[in-house]
């Protein structure tokens, strides 16, 4: 699970904390601080208000074997539990890509 963009809206009064966000996911997923990386990205407002949630979720993971539909849709609610801990309410979104056709390209090394 190595990206996950947050999203919430600029006039949120509630802290959104990364770190402790970020080991719980890792918890959750199994996976390591150095490959899930979370990017809070404040905006100005965005459409449709029927879901009333504090924080707009989206998850890119890695389509392993083991990642079956059930436990993906057991982590996202574990997500869900992990965001109310600090009183946010996420609206969570999660797509899977297929390793061989993942395409990185990192800053090079000073």
């Amino acid at each position: 699970m190595p990206l996950v963009k947050i999203f919430a809206r600029n006039t949120l009064s509630k802290p959104v904390p990364l770190t402790a966000l970020q080991s719980k996911l890792c918890d959750i997923w199994g996976t390591k601080p150095n490959t899930t990386k979370l990017i809070l990205q404040r905006c100005e407002d965005w459409t449709d208000e029927s879901f009333q949630e504090d924080c707009y979720v989206d998850i890119r993971a890695y389509g392993k074997a083991e990642r079956t539909r059930e436990m993906v849709l057991d982590g996202m609610h574990k997500i869900h539990g992990a965001f109310g801990e600090h009183d946010l309410i996420a609206n969570v979104r999660l797509e899977t890509y297929d390793g061989e056709r993942y395409f990185h390209v990192p800053p090079t090394q000073k």
